[in-house]
């Protein structure tokens, strides 16, 4: 046990000219798998929805994952749709009207034509970052962050796993799905890959286990509200993780009632919280794991 803690953390800090930045780094998809292992000693995590948007920094932008990892060992969600012509991008809508300046349907433009197109952040404001295409975040991401990505409505599980293939991005690539039958499909099509599952209940987690998904294979999204408090020790005695969507209704609890609740929600049983408020979360969860004496085995800080 004492090894697979030593392995579990892993995480590589490094002082830029940009200041503090964070990285999470695994030399293959076994060492991811171990990471991934629950033990009560785990260092919790901030998941960026939409890759951590900000004023001035877009979702789904590459340039606004940068900025996130700034903030905390940090895991990224993103979203993936189909072009036109059959090419993965990062958008999370349909239609390109609220995030960029341009108009229309993803799936009626072209990789070329949305290559133009330049992104909006939430405000509303144009910046001068473009559409990625899944390639180049997975690129980008290496050595860096761990990845949740997501599907959009029309991209075939396949496709996505050809491009974490493709780019030999398993060691930091989790497929987000939603029902068991999803998580059946991509554990067949891809067996060595980490899921991110829905798990509300019991009975949920045994449906994926009879579909033949191991528990070292799952991250648990136990949803947007707390399950009850038997569901996260069930999931951790089964060694996994459980991630809680505080995007919505639980980041503005924390408005209203400070930042310390997302301490709260970890002392409670989350392990990763997927906020859209990344910055004060990991603020919260930094001070968590200071107090709680929660270390990484590496923990290399360094200046240029």
């Amino acid at each position: 046990m004492k090894k697979l803690i030593l392995i579990a953390f892993t995480v590589l800090i490094s002082i830029t000219g940009y200041g503090q930045k964070y990285d999470l780094k695994f030399k293959d998809v076994k060492e991811l798998q171990q990471f991934m292992v629950w033990t009560p000693s785990r260092y919790p995590l901030v998941s960026c929805h939409r890759g951590g948007p900000v004023p001035g920094f877009p979702e789904n932008a590459i340039e606004t994952f940068a900025n996130s990892v700034k903030l905390h060992p940090s895991i990224i969600e993103c979203d993936a749709s189909l072009t036109k012509d059959s090419m993965l991008v990062m958008m999370h809508d349909d239609r390109l009207e609220r995030t960029s300046n341009s108009t229309g349907l993803v799936k009626e433009k072209s990789l070329e034509e949305l290559k133009q197109v330049l992104l909006k952040d939430n405000e509303g404001s144009l910046t001068t970052f473009h559409i990625p295409t899944l390639d180049e975040v997975l690129v980008w991401g290496k050595d860096k962050v761990i990845f949740t990505l997501d599907v959009k409505r029309g991209v075939p599980y396949k496709k996505m796993i050809e491009a974490v293939r493709r780019n030999k991005a398993e060691s930091y690539s989790i497929i987000i799905t939603y029902s068991a039958t999803q998580a059946g499909e991509v554990y067949q099509l891809a067996p060595d890959l980490m899921i991110s599952a829905s798990i509300r209940t019991v009975a949920d987690l045994e449906r994926l286990n009879q579909l033949g998904i191991p528990n070292n294979r799952i991250v648990a999204f136990v949803g947007t509200s707390e399950p009850e408090k038997e569901v996260y020790d069930y999931l951790h005695a089964k060694g996994i993780w459980c991630i809680l969507g505080t995007m919505g209704n639980l980041d503005k609890r924390a408005v209203v009632q400070g930042d310390g609740f997302y301490a709260k929600l970890v002392d409670n049983g989350a392990d990763i919280l997927s906020s859209d408020r990344a910055a004060q979360s990991a603020a919260e969860l930094q001070k968590y794991a200071k107090e709680k004496g929660l270390k990484t085995n590496k923990l290399v800080s360094s200046k240029k």
